[in-house]
């Protein structure tokens, strides 16, 4: 599995499009981070982010908040996407979600 966090100085994007980069999380079957890898988007047009996050392999999206069109996008790419996740350090964030513990609050995309 390959969980992508949007990063902002070193913390979770609250939005998925305005990132510095994305930071993909290889996870193995026992639920360990085996592999982290640092990549920088395509520039931010509608509809790009997500064919290239499923072009890069990514299952999961992990972000505090994403427009409806692009929800709708993963959707059929296949990616699952999470929403509402707090600010906070990447690697800690997938740690809570992998373990169950992720607590997500709103949205904080309104469009």
């Amino acid at each position: 599995m390959i969980i992508a966090i949007p990063v902002v100085q070193e913390q979770l994007s609250q939005h998925f499009g305005h990132c510095d980069y994305f930071r993909f999380y290889h996870i193995d079957k026992d639920k360990n981070i085996i592999l982290t890898e640092d990549k920088t988007p395509p520039p931010h047009e509608p509809g790009v982010l997500p064919k290239w996050l499923s072009a890069e392999k990514a299952n999961v999206i992990i972000t505090g908040g994403m427009g409806m069109h692009a929800q709708r996008l993963f959707e059929q790419y296949g990616i699952e996407v999470v929403l509402g996740a707090p600010s906070g350090a990447p690697e800690c964030i997938v740690q809570e979600w992998l373990e169950g513990k992720l607590e997500s609050g709103e949205n904080s995309c309104d469009h």
